[in-house]
């Protein structure tokens, strides 16, 4: 009995150790604020992920994946992932493979022919870009293109076994949900992963790109496109929001409280608008 015991001990641990290839897909985020050239949350988010996989499941192997040009700029904000430790080890991430492309191509071909290439078992990217188009169509797009799974809205991986990958999904209000999923598939993150830790300068400096060169397709769709700053969105007006039936009661039925309004009672139509125009105003709705 003490041979069996062992022996389904050691398959028990074996299981537990077993290890995947995970690739990351990052992109050149955009400072809020600032608008400088940044490692995306969103992404950063997806490799905190993938390094936590590899301190958990020992033989996970990791490798970073992007797709764009190699300027001063993005290279600055790609060596923020570079520099993100790697748990026990100690030492950054080393390299990054680098799709060269120029600007204004479609990523999404060089980035879909790649990974039929290394065929890695799961694919982790985050939920939109934080410049360009950032519709958020990249992760559906590539499992349309491979033929994988997708799930959105990750919020942890909690074991692989057998092929089969058990992830935890965040739901709207705070719930979760449990899946099992069968590799090979495409995973995305946002704000319900854990948050990135932060970026090492030297690792950062010491780790290096390896540049593949691709066969760009530009992207007709977006050269068609007029691109223009994002202007502040209107001032909303307030709306009262009740969640039970006696709080909506009550709402109707209280009167409202004034605060220097005027009651109008047989004016014009041009008085009347006039005064909807100066309310408008005044709460910011127009500008």
């Amino acid at each position: 009995m003490q041979p069996d015991l062992q022996q389904q001990q050691q398959q028990q641990q074996q299981k537990k150790q077993q290890g995947i290839d995970v690739a990351v897909l990052v992109s050149i985020g955009r400072h809020p604020t600032t608008g400088r050239a940044r490692r995306a949350e969103q992404d950063a988010r997806g490799l905190e992920l993938a390094l936590a996989m590899e301190a958990e499941l020992p033989g996970t192997r990791i490798s970073m994946l992007h797709a764009g040009t190699q300027d001063d700029s993005s290279e600055a904000a790609l060596r923020g992932y570079l520099g993100m430790a790697m748990g026990v080890v100690g030492m950054g991430l080393e390299s990054m493979t680098l799709l060269e492309q120029p600007e204004g191509s479609d990523a999404i071909p060089a980035l879909a022919k790649h990974l039929a290439a290394t065929s890695p078992q799961l694919v982790i990217t985050g939920a939109r870009a934080e410049r360009g188009e950032g519709s958020g169509l990249l992760p559906y797009a590539l499992a349309e293109h491979l033929g994988w799974p997708l799930v959105n809205s990750l919020a942890s991986v909690e074991k692989v076994e057998n092929g089969v990958v058990t992830l935890l999904q965040a739901l709207p209000r705070g719930q979760r949900r449990r899946l099992n999923v069968r590799l090979p598939a495409i995973i995305s993150v946002d704000e319900a992963a854990p948050a990135a830790r932060q970026s090492a300068f030297g690792p950062a400096r010491r780790a290096t790109f390896e540049i593949t060169p691709t066969s760009p397709e530009a992207d007709s769709e977006l050269a068609q496109w007029h691109l223009a700053p994002a202007r502040k969105r209107p001032k909303r007006l307030k709306i009262v929001k009740a969640a039970s039936a006696r709080d909506r009661f009550k709402a109707a039925a209280s009167k409202a409280e004034g605060k220097g309004g005027q009651v109008l009672t047989d004016v014009t139509p041009a008085q009347g608008a006039e005064a909807i125009y100066k309310l408008l105003k005044e709460e910011d709705v127009l500008r």
